[in-house]
């Protein structure tokens, strides 16, 4: 009986992979308003223009603007006289505004409109005599510039349900507490449930403060991860938001990795993976999620499903002197 080798057909057959594709998924209003605030800029003025820390947190995106002719700086001081300057969307404290005045330097914001709102929450609550518990992570930018539109020790950083059952109130009929736009619903809802519990009189934010884009990607990670057997977040590691969905997925009991580009993905973890979510954080572009669906395609029989939890329509306008350049 003669052996029959294996065709090379079959030698080379892809094994299927569906990906579930979760929407909404990438760029949130903020961050798409805050590139073209520095393509705009770059337009107007010409290169180079400065930007006060990454104007968002990609890489990717970073990149881009800096071969537009962008140069990202940490400090104002940095920025050399007679060029303008745009301040990141994660917001800034009220003095560096103040500083590039006095300086004499153009300069535009791209704060998201949604952190300016906690911004002028923030100052509302200390003027009527409040102190603040502001929840969120040390050290990120949008918390450094909301402590810093308001006078020191009016506010104090909660991090964990730790923190808020540690916490001790001098006065604690007055206090009110405020939260990062980029954190986890889940564990959030848990700090404020024990501060709700612990001042009863406690102020609350008037709406929600975690923004309607994280909200809704969390959601649609938690819609797909249930029916997945693995889930991969495009995102960059210093974004909240993104590192949030890879906690949001495991917390539903899916094993989750944050990716920054395609040539990250360990295929090597994908074994056995019938189906594998993807998901992109608010600050990668969707030009990464093909990517990433290429080079999957490139070792799977790829089908792909998009699942919409919701359809987002919210815009913001761009600063004045920059909507017609």
């Amino acid at each position: 009986m003669t052996d029959i080798a294996p065709s090379s057909a079959n030698l080379s057959a892809k094994l299927p992979l569906l990906l579930l594709i979760a929407a909404p998924r990438g760029f949130c209003a903020g961050v798409d308003r805050a590139i073209v605030i520095v393509e705009r800029a770059l337009e107007k003025y010409g290169a180079p223009v400065y930007v006060r820390h990454e104007i968002v947190h990609n890489r990717f995106v970073v990149e881009g603007l800096k071969a537009k002719g962008a140069v990202f700086v940490e400090e104002l001081d940095e920025v050399p006289d007679g060029v303008p300057v745009i301040f990141s969307a994660h917001g800034v404290p009220k003095s560096v505004p103040v500083d590039a005045q006095q300086r004499g330097l153009s300069y535009f914001d791209a704060t998201c409109p949604l952190v300016s709102k906690v911004h002028r929450q923030a100052e509302r609550q200390v003027a009527a005599g409040r102190h603040i518990l502001f929840i969120g992570h040390r050290g990120h930018p949008e918390v450094i510039g909301t402590f810093g539109q308001v006078p020191e020790n009016t506010m104090t950083l909660i991090e964990t349900v730790a923190d808020a059952e540690a916490f001790t109130a001098p006065d604690p009929d007055n206090l009110a507490f405020l939260t990062q736009t980029t954190l986890s619903v889940d564990d959030t809802a848990a700090i404020v449930d024990v501060l709700q519990r612990r001042f009863p009189t406690i102020a609350s934010p008037k709406g929600e403060d975690i923004c309607y884009a994280t909200s809704n990607r969390q959601n649609a990670v938690k819609a797909i991860a249930s029916s997945c057997d693995a889930v991969l977040v495009i995102g960059a590691p210093n974004s909240s938001n993104s590192l949030r969905l890879v906690e949001v997925a495991d917390r539903e009991g899916t094993p989750a990795r944050l990716i920054q580009r395609a040539d990250e993905i360990d295929f090597e973890w994908l074994r056995g993976v019938a189906t594998l979510g993807i998901t992109a954080g608010a600050s990668a572009p969707e030009v990464l999620v093909r990517e990433v669906v290429a080079k999957l395609s490139e070792k799977f029989d790829v089908e792909e499903r998009e699942v919409e939890e919701v359809r987002e329509t919210v815009s913001f306008k761009l600063p004045r002197g920059l909507e017609a350049a």
